[in-house]
């Protein structure tokens, strides 16, 4: 093994020095690099490029480390070092990466003003649209629009000039500037015609329609989503269904309930018409229609019930809304019926997933004791253990800090109990986190050095060092010093790592 970067002495004082030791020692080159996509991105928030560099130069897979080069750079080039990024650019492997790399080293030059460097880069990229519009928004930004349209016209690719349009029309939306939000996303819709692929026009569209549902120009909101419609209805694969289920949203929200319903009508696949459904029912709460979102909610649920295993596309995506269904029903105040379909859900991640949220907006509510329930029906143990810290935040932002401090000190006693030792070094770095806020220093403390324990015992090497870079960042954030006793854990690791 090469010399290390980060020498034995440097490692004993600080958490990222030791898990960046740690990584050095890795014989698989797929856990080396696992470990460096983690601690590499920590040292350029600390400012350190220069190690950032080398450690991420040590890395064989290609792909990782022409990645890690690429973001070194960017930092390189925000900081004002263009020599030394263009320097790292030119030791990326792979061309599009390197031409990656130019794309956002303009689009840092022209976040920081320096438009001049940033057209300079631009005009030697293969394809600067991009780049271009980037350019563009941030001249807006600036307040320079008569520049941000010329550098428009440099734009040749549909796509491109699509986005731009609606990044600047998002500045002016931001400053309450509607007229001028309108007539800049008139100029998107053009743009959109243009757009050679049926999908991504679409998509294009819809996205269009939306934004001027911000703008508050619903008339010309329906007229987008019209056209939206018509090009879906064009359409023979899967995405068909998605469109019209959003373009039906998008034409409930521009107040047309009755386009909208013949819109779903065309909609063939039970998961799309869930989906647009749960919108539809958000939609009907917001406007104070609690009994109609209620109903339509139920329609949703029972429509993605009824749909035979045989003819689900995607389970993922039906498993994920079946949560969403669930959490719904538990921000409009039905507890018991939100907990009941969740744990219906044959998916165990979706299930946990909706029952943690359910958990924290009962909590949210005062419904401690369904709040209780929904977190109790978690089966896994792990999991359980992140809804209880969930809860105590909740509680904390309600101002219940001693309830806040009770739910912690319930989910550090599941802790103690996870067999997965990267997920119990996950939890105790959220909880020490919070006794810290919480002014208790010693809990704090304590946590931290059975963090450190259970870190020691983590087998695999590239997680070792992955769990010791997590919790450097609590610890950085902080300002908080290594102790003795965490000094003398982080030997027993550095040992470790060296046997």
């Amino acid at each position: 093994m090469a010399e290390h970067l980060i020498g034995i002495e440097t490692a004993k004082t600080d958490l990222l020095n030791c898990a960046a030791y740690i990584a050095e020692n890795i014989k698989s080159a797929d856990g080396h690099a696992g470990a460096m996509k983690e601690i590499v991105p920590r040292y350029l928030e600390k400012g350190a490029v220069d190690l950032a560099a080398e450690l991420a130069n040590t890395v064989d897979d290609p792909f990782t480390r022409d990645r890690l080069l690429l973001r070194v750079a960017e930092k390189c080039a925000a900081i004002g070092d263009d020599e030394y990024a263009f320097q790292l650019i030119e030791a990326i492997e792979e061309t599009s990466t390197r031409d990656e790399a130019r794309e956002h080293i303009a689009a840092q030059k022209s976040a920081n003003g320096d438009f001049a460097k940033a057209f300079e880069i631009a005009e030697t990229l293969p394809h600067a649209d991009f780049a271009f519009a980037e350019i563009a928004v941030r001249q807006v930004a600036s307040g320079d629009e008569a520049n941000a349209l010329n550098t428009i016209e440099k734009i040749d690719f549909p796509n491109a000039k699509v986005a731009v349009f609606q990044n600047l029309a998002l500045v002016h939306l931001e400053k309450g500037e509607t007229a001028k939000a309108a007539e800049l996303l008139d100029k998107a819709a053009a743009s959109a015609d243009e757009i050679e692929f049926t999908e991504e026009k679409i998509r294009a569209l819809i996205d269009i329609g939306n934004h001027f549902l911000e703008a508050e120009q619903n008339g010309r909101a329906i007229e987008i989503f019209d056209k939206a419609k018509a090009s879906a209805e064009t359409l023979d694969n899967v995405h068909r269904d998605s469109f019209l289920g959003s373009v039906a949203l998008g034409l409930l929200q521009a107040g047309s309930l009755e386009l909208a319903d013949r819109t779903l009508d065309l909609v063939a696949d039970n998961v799309p018409t869930a989906t647009a459904l749960v919108g539809f029912a958000r939609e009907f709460q917001k406007r104070g229609k609690l009994s109609e979102a209620l109903e339509t909610l139920e329609e949703a649920y029972s429509i993605l019930k009824s749909q035979r295993d045989r003819d689900v596309r995607d389970s993922k995506a039906r498993f994920g809304l079946w949560a969403a269904i669930a959490v719904e029903f538990a921000r409009f105040e039905k507890p018991e019926r939100a907990i009941e379909i969740a744990q219906e859900i044959a998916d165990e991640n979706s299930q946990t997933s909706a029952l943690s949220q359910i958990a924290q907006i009962c909590a949210a509510q005062n419904k401690d004791d369904a709040a209780r329930q929904a977190v109790n029906a978690i089966a896994d143990d792990s999991q359980k253990m992140f809804a209880l810290i969930g809860i105590s935040d909740v509680k904390n932002k309600s101002g219940n800090t001693d309830e806040a401090v009770n739910f912690l000190r319930e989910a550090e006693t599941l802790a103690e109990t996870v067999e997965r030792l990267a997920l119990r070094s996950a939890a105790f770095n959220e909880l020490a986190r919070r006794f810290h806020d919480y002014g208790d220093q010693e809990k704090m403390r304590e946590l931290g050095i059975e963090n450190l324990d259970t870190i020691f015992n983590i087998r695999d090497e590239s997680n070792r060092a992955v769990a010791l870079a997590q919790m450097s960042d609590f610890y950085q954030s902080k300002n908080i010093e290594l102790i003795n006793p965490e000094r003398e854990m982080i030997l027993r690791i550095i040992g470790k790592s060296n046997g």
